[in-house]
């Protein structure tokens, strides 16, 4: 290979460690929050996400589905988690129990995806999971993670009110990025997620000097069931289980997504694979207190944005995150990266899941009647992403971190249309072009 191309593929890979370092660190952040870890605990687990994610990355793209795809901590799973430890004291559990069992059932939730996945689950999987679902779930994934991203770049993720100064780099970051994602020229194009990083960290440390931090402390990087002692629930189990089976969706809708952009038709074997490697993922998620995982339907809009769809940066990125785990001066250095910032960046890049949507439903022809199929899924989803967790505190604990979860309900509400009603009898054959 050429020094250039070696260059390209090395900076490409830096591209992949910054994507992956600003869709994983926020995440075992609130999670400590939630479950009221020490300091020490959330540094360790900082660390364990990006030694096991980058391991997760690697597992997928040499043994998976085998396609420069991310695999990170479940957007489905973690606002799941979140809201079942939000709702701890009002079940009458403290969050260590609602830890400890959320443990076990995560454990179980990865063994059932990688037995299901290993005898063909993907078969089943592609017959319930049709296009409209597959848009639905790109809609809701866009619009829950466009929502906290523009939480976070305009300064409301650390108070009740816009930081201006913050919110005007901000702006200035997705202007910058954006222009050279469409205008920019051809040899920088491919880098404009970077390019917008490095330049929105170097004016923001110069606009916003940061206090001088405390000496870090030594972390503990081998902890089994930090969130608390296992225990068995079974209502925390079967919560498991059904939120494990569709994040599935994530590998359906990510695989499906890729297919296009690389022209290339996935085998049975690399499902197989691929939920394979999920399922064990997520099974030692559980075991170290992590998000599980599956993989990272924003990945189409980072390739979509670079157009870089070789397998080797993701490797480079993957092994400089798993770096960042073991070496803790580089992490730290790392987490000084302005949440601001990376919102901002990954705002741009994740316009890109419209694409995708549009895209798996430009072979349907939506009369009247059946828009139903995929605005009232839709909709309903963003209008319960809109509602306060704590007015659900009504429903029983059994089923509350799901009716509370728009994304979940409109995934399982898509599904449910999709397969039980056959709108081919209310716009003919017109309804069903492009149905797997």
């Amino acid at each position: 290979m050429s020094r250039t191309g070696n260059t390209t593929d090395f900076l490409a890979g830096l591209q992949w460690l910054f994507f992956m370092f600003a869709n994983t660190v926020v995440i075992p952040l609130t999670i400590g929050e939630a479950f009221d870890l020490s300091s020490m605990e959330v540094a360790s687990a900082l660390q364990r996400s990006f030694i096991f994610t980058g391991a997760a990355c690697m597992l997928q793209v040499l043994f998976g589905h085998k396609y420069p795809l991310m695999e990170g901590h479940s957007g489905i799973w973690w606002g799941a988690i979140l809201s079942l430890a939000a709702s701890a004291s009002s079940a009458g559990m403290t969050t260590a129990e609602v830890g400890g069992g959320l443990a076990v059932g995560i454990i179980l939730s990865g063994v059932l995806t990688a037995v299901l996945g290993a005898l063909g689950m993907g078969d089943v999987l592609k017959k319930l999971f049709k296009p409209v679902v597959m848009s639905t779930v790109l809609f809701l994934l866009a619009s829950q993670l466009i929502a906290i991203f523009s939480k976070g770049m305009l300064g409301l993720s650390t108070g009740e009110q816009i930081d201006l100064p913050t919110a005007g780099l901000s702006f200035v970051i997705i202007l910058l990025v954006a222009w050279i994602t469409i205008k920019g020229p051809a040899s920088i194009r491919n880098f404009a997620i970077l390019i917008g990083i490095v330049f929105g960290w170097i004016v923001y440390a110069l606009l916003f000097p940061a206090a001088p931090t405390e000496e870090s402390q030594p972390t503990q990087l081998v902890n089994l069931f930090p969130w608390g002692k296992p225990s068995f629930s079974l209502g925390l189990i079967m919560m498991a289980v059904v939120t494990g089976l569709v994040n599935t969706t994530n590998t359906m809708a990510s695989i499906k997504g890729i297919e296009p952009l690389i022209n290339k038709k996935t085998t049975q074997k690399q499902y197989k694979s691929s939920f394979v490697v999920t399922g064990l993922s997520s099974v030692v998620a559980g075991l170290f207190g992590l998000v599980p995982y599956g993989p990272y339907i924003s990945s189409l809009g980072f390739l979509q944005s670079t157009q870089i769809y070789r397998r080797l940066p993701l490797i480079i990125g993957s092994t400089l995150f798993i770096l960042l785990g073991l070496i803790p001066t580089l992490g730290q250095f790392f987490s000084t990266l302005p949440v601001s910032v990376g919102n901002a960046v990954l705002f741009v890049a994740y316009l890109q899941l419209f694409s995708g949507a549009l895209t798996n439903l430009s072979d349907i022809t939506f009369t009247s009647k059946t828009i139903y199929r995929i605005s009232a899924p839709v909709l309903l989803g963003i209008a319960i992403m809109n509602i306060p967790s704590e007015t659900f505190s009504s429903l029983p604990v059994l089923i509350r971190p799901l009716l509370s979860n728009g994304l979940l309900v409109g995934i399982i509400l898509a599904i449910i249309l999709e397969n039980v009603v056959d709108w081919s009898k209310f716009a003919g054959t017109e309804a069903s072009k492009g149905e797997v």
